[in-house]
């Protein structure tokens, strides 16, 4: 998470220049599927006022002929499904080039030795908070843990359980868009759970950092994790053009679109509540390690 990086927790196992790396990497990653996603919306948009498909127009504005494809047939079919998984595939082989397999953004992140203990540890959780019932008073998170970040095959995979956690229960989609729709968006992981989180900072920056989190209740006496907003943890940031390449050259991608149900309960609050003990302990050592170089 972008603001992870600006937060209590990272700031104290990262240097500003690594915080500021892992960043850019996130932010081009957004960009480009922003910029690759929003204009086939807009087609959409458009081919529905008209009521004549208009997704021949989708390589001039350099779209991969695989969603040319599946939103021809999306317009038969009106398989959403279908095209929503399409639009997984999409996604990570448009990013697989142009940030995976980069070569600086493989020596300054994926090959850190910071980036390996976050994916080995199965730090990179996505969680859809809810509400627990009617009431509203509990939030629990729902989700999965990604794993090998820098496998194509992995990152297309936990967008399929993704998607299939979201929709596959239309009570539990009703709570997330429920929870959703009270909470704005800021980006502070207060947003969801502000008896652990503040965006304000609460803590002294050089204090001493103590363990303050136990099974996702602050310990006595404990501070806050200090989360801070989007727009007050990062600048806007002005991105290179990109390739216009073409990333579909082997058909056989298209054995992603077929449905393989996966028995996946979705439950990660509990794993989520031990990543936070386990990045914790983390900055103790880093702390300890310290020390001892000093003495």
């Amino acid at each position: 998470n972008m603001t992870d990086l600006k937060g209590d927790l990272y700031t104290r196992i990262l240097s500003e220049k690594d915080q500021f790396i892992f960043f850019s990497f996130l932010e081009r990653g957004n960009w480009l599927i922003f910029q690759d996603v929003y204009p086939q919306f807009l087609l959409y948009e458009q081919s529905v006022k008209r009521s004549q498909k208009l997704f021949h127009l989708l390589p001039h504005l350099n779209v991969s002929t695989f969603m040319e494809t599946m939103w021809n047939h999306f317009w038969k079919t009106g398989n959403k499904k279908t095209l929503a998984i399409a639009t997984i595939i999409n996604e990570q082989n448009y990013l697989e080039k142009r940030v995976i397999q980069n070569v600086q953004f493989k020596k300054t992140v994926l090959n850190s030795i910071g980036f390996k203990l976050f994916d080995f540890f199965q730090f990179n959780h996505i969680l859809f908070p809810f509400y627990e019932n009617d009431k509203k008073q509990k939030v629990l998170l729902f989700g999965d843990t990604m794993k090998h970040f820098t496998s194509l095959h992995e990152r297309i995979l936990i967008g399929k359980r993704l998607y299939s956690l979201l929709f596959r229960d239309t009570h539990v989609l009703s709570q997330i868009i429920s929870w959703a729709q009270h909470h704005p968006h800021t980006g502070s992981r207060k947003d969801y759970w502000p008896h652990l989180f503040s965006s304000v900072n609460e803590s002294f920056s050089r204090e001493f950092y103590k363990r303050r989190i136990k099974k996702c209740q602050l310990r006595n006496g404990a501070y806050r994790i200090y989360s801070p907003a989007l727009i007050y943890a990062w600048r806007d940031m002005k991105h290179e053009a990109v390739d216009s390449e073409d990333w579909f050259t082997d058909w056989q991608v298209v054995n992603y679109l077929v449905d393989k149900e996966e028995n996946i309960n979705g439950q990660i609050t509990e794993d989520y509540c031990k990543t936070l003990e386990k990045i914790e302990l983390a900055i103790l050592a880093k702390k300890n390690v310290l020390l001892r170089e000093e003495e």
